[in-house]
């Protein structure tokens, strides 16, 4: 079943580390919501009658919005888009948004799925991070959450930041498991371009990230997360035994999804395409009623090397009937003569016709996709 991906593109606060589109200001969410609207209208076409099986509310922090723009952009959904009963809605929330009162609004919305940023359990690395809420807003979130009947969550943690020692590391690990969550989403912290924390570094007033304490935390992460019952079915992604994402995995696995609201992607299976990542822009746009879209027709070699870069990623590996029957005998040779230098180091092992990462390999991902790529 296919996905829809809409992007909120609001925020209370610039985290210091983030590059993703956003405004700081709400002034123009009812307009926005509208513009959203509309696009779903136009691309009520697009799944080709597909049943949606997941939703996936990203941003920017969707739960700014109130449940009452949120409920507009649901009922325009359900009147354009056959939406599975037991489909998977999930909205990304920050903690200091998810109070009683929230929280018992969303419960009447179709939302079964919260995607929470808590980051980390420590106040000052809350702080460093510029993030809006607290530790303790972290904590008493997710019980409430839990209290109201929503036991489909996820969190997200970040480490190997200079303020992360792995006494706090080992604290937060340890924290998550004691709240029974079923899935954990952990990013090591990237410095992006054009965000405030890589201007810091340059300037000399923040240490860079180092690799060695990043890569260590994610072997301890992996570690403690599968002594306790979960599966490391992505690089950046646990979960316990059938409690994957159902929306991102579908990411991976190259199902065809839809990209709502500025700078937000869709893909058909050959056709991607992109938003505009102008809020301005995009309003005017879809006032218009045009699509602020840019079009691209992925090549054979485009597909082949999106799908290395995707699969290689989870735990199930390239399938190699798959790639073989979906991009060719010449391209599922050059995939197994590409690889022979990844068997060499330990990075890569073939496994049931699937080439699967060690669990050493999975410290260079990027470099053993890019080793396949044609």
């Amino acid at each position: 079943m296919a996905g829809i991906y809409i992007h909120i593109p609001f925020c209370k606060k610039a985290c210091s580390y983030c590059d993703f589109h956003f405004s700081t200001s709400l002034k123009y969410a009812d307009d926005m919501v509208k513009a959203i609207c509309q696009e779903v209208a136009l691309k009520k076409d697009r799944l080709n009658g597909q049943t949606v099986g997941s939703i996936y509310f990203g941003g920017g922090t969707p739960s700014v919005l109130s449940t009452s723009l949120l409920g507009r952009i649901f009922d325009t959904l359900n009147r354009h888009f056959k939406i599975a009963a037991d489909a998977e809605i999930t909205l990304e929330a920050n903690p200091d948004d998810l109070d009683a009162t929230k929280i018992s609004a969303l419960t009447r919305l179709p939302v079964n799925r919260f995607s929470i940023g808590i980051q980390s359990f420590f106040e000052e690395d809350l702080q460093w991070m510029n993030r809006a809420h607290t530790a303790s807003e972290a904590l008493s979130c997710i019980k409430r959450c839990q209290d109201a009947g929503f036991e489909n969550l996820s969190i997200d943690l970040i480490y190997g930041y200079p303020l992360l020692s792995d006494n706090k590391w080992q604290q937060n690990i340890e924290r998550i498991l004691s709240l029974n969550i079923p899935h954990v989403s952990a990013y090591s912290l990237t410095v992006e371009e054009r965000t405030a924390l890589a201007y810091a570094i340059r300037q000399g007033k923040q240490m860079a990230p180092e690799d060695t304490q990043s890569a260590a935390q994610f072997q301890y992460l992996s570690q403690q997360l599968s002594f306790a019952g979960f599966e490391h079915y992505e690089i950046s992604n646990y979960a316990r035994p059938g409690r994957y994402a159902v929306h991102n995995t579908n990411y991976w696995r190259g199902v065809p999804y839809l990209g709502i609201g500025p700078s937000a992607h869709g893909f058909d299976g050959e056709l991607r395409y992109a938003n505009v990542a102008n809020n301005a822009k995009y309003m005017q746009s879809l006032a218009e009623n045009k699509l602020p879209e840019t079009l691209e027709t992925l090549s054979l070699h485009d597909r082949y090397n999106e799908y290395v870069m995707t699969a290689l990623r989870t735990q199930w590996g390239i399938d190699l009937e798959y790639l073989e029957s979906h991009f060719g005998p010449d391209l599922h040779h050059y995939a197994l003569k590409q690889a022979e230098v990844l068997f060499k180091q330990g990075h890569l092992a073939l496994k049931d016709n699937h080439l699967v990462l060690s669990n050493n390999g999975k410290l260079f991902a990027d470099g053993a996709a890019a080793q396949l790529f044609i």
